[in-house]
């Protein structure tokens, strides 16, 4: 702490000696002009107090702490895996196309039934994207101009986020078997890395979150055998601490493991259980318990099934069917099984009309890739 006096100066009037104009005012006037005088540039910064107690000079005291610079707010979170709210990616179907038959689905259906209807796929997509984003975040991944990406609107392809490492951070592109999906590959890199991302692509064929389902912790079940390789599992395995029970799959029609296995919540897993082993789901059942379903639930779809904290969404266009026929009756047994399911768990259930999207073979969970889990961190009692 250091003293000085104020002298007397003509052009700024602040009178540091004697009594002043002798009009009895001089020391109250000498205190208010020293608060308003100008501060010299190199004490900027410096805290200046005004001492009226002394008798014959005016005394300032500097204190010689200088202001300290605002703190910046940071953001809790470097991206959507670390939010305590649902996170999902999604694609507007600027590119969707079914020109390409990769799947058996598209090669039944013969001439101009394949071609969609833009305006009402874009329709069809919106009604799920509007329900999804009012629950949590969903991020749209951005469309090349341009590109030839019949297949990007399936973001459950693309890629899967290892929720159970604790950095949230890291994420395993795919590696596609399907040769008009490849690529697909460079989109997702550039857009994970955009966002900050420990990106990762899978050394041998592995086709995303739609084969490789996640359980809890670190625990995984993964499908193996027509889209994705088992050496890929065995990598992950290694490189993230990773538990995978390998399943593999052998129904060409239900080509990815989202089609038969649905996790619905932390410690129940729907199965189509008739197209596994009995030692496969033994093994599973070590780590959940597994609801059985039907060959023909799972081809109407039951799987393909994406959690919301307090729903199910499922793909039904039962409207467009004609009551009575074969079709009708395995859709609506398919819808009043799973509504069974999530009754029993505490879960509605909501139905999207995902036609166009039938035309490439697909249904809902192939059309959301989760950024995270935190739809599963509530627990449900009925």
């Amino acid at each position: 702490m250091k003293n000085f006096k104020a002298t007397t100066n003509p052009k700024n009037r602040i009178t540091g000696n004697g009594n002043g104009n002798g009009n009895g005012h001089s020391k109250r006037a000498l205190t208010s002009l020293a608060k308003t005088a100008t501060v010299p540039e190199a004490l900027d910064g410096i805290r200046l107090k005004v001492l009226t107690d002394a008798p014959k000079a005016l005394t300032i005291q500097i204190s010689g702490d200088r202001r300290q610079p605002e703190q910046k707010s940071v953001s809790p979170w470097l991206n959507p895996t670390q939010l305590e709210r649902p996170a999902f990616l999604m694609n507007f179907p600027f590119s969707y196309g079914t020109g390409y038959a990769n799947n058996p689905w598209m090669k039944d259906m013969k001439g101009g039934k394949r071609l969609p209807d833009f305006t009402r796929a874009a329709v069809q997509f919106l009604a799920v994207y509007q329900n999804m984003s009012a629950e949590g975040l969903v991020y749209l991944l951005p469309t090349p101009r341009g590109a030839d990406l019949q297949d990007l609107i399936y973001t459950a392809n693309l890629g899967i986020v290892l929720d159970h490492l604790p950095d949230k951070n890291t994420v395993v592109i795919s590696n596609y078997m399907s040769e008009p999906r490849r690529g697909e590959t460079p989109v997702g890199v550039k857009f994970f890395q955009d966002m900050g991302y420990d990106v990762h692509v899978a050394p041998s064929k592995f086709e995303g979150e739609a084969e490789l389902k996640h359980l809890y912790d670190n625990v995984y079940i993964g499908g193996y055998g027509i889209r994705s390789e088992k050496e890929t599992y065995d990598w992950m395995e290694k490189t993230f601490d990773m538990r995978i029970i390998k399943v593999r799959e052998v129904e060409p029609y239900l080509y990815h493991l989202d089609c038969s296995i649905f996790p619905i919540t932390k410690e129940n897993t729907i199965i189509c259980t008739e197209l596994y082993s009995k030692k496969e789901i033994a093994e599973i059942e070590k780590f959940t318990n597994v609801i059985s379903v039907t060959a023909d639930e799972a081809f109407s779809g039951i799987c393909n099934s994406v959690r919301l904290p307090n729903q199910v969404l499922n793909s039904s266009h039962i409207h467009d069917l004609k009551a009575g026929t074969e079709d009708y009756k395995c859709e609506l047994q398919k819808n009043r099984k799973l509504e069974d399911i999530a009754s029993n768990l505490a879960l509605e259930v909501s139905y999207f009309n995902l036609s166009e999207f039938h035309k490439s073979g697909a249904l809902l969970s192939c059309m959301v890739m989760h950024l995270n889990r935190s739809c599963y961190k509530i627990a449900l009692t009925a």
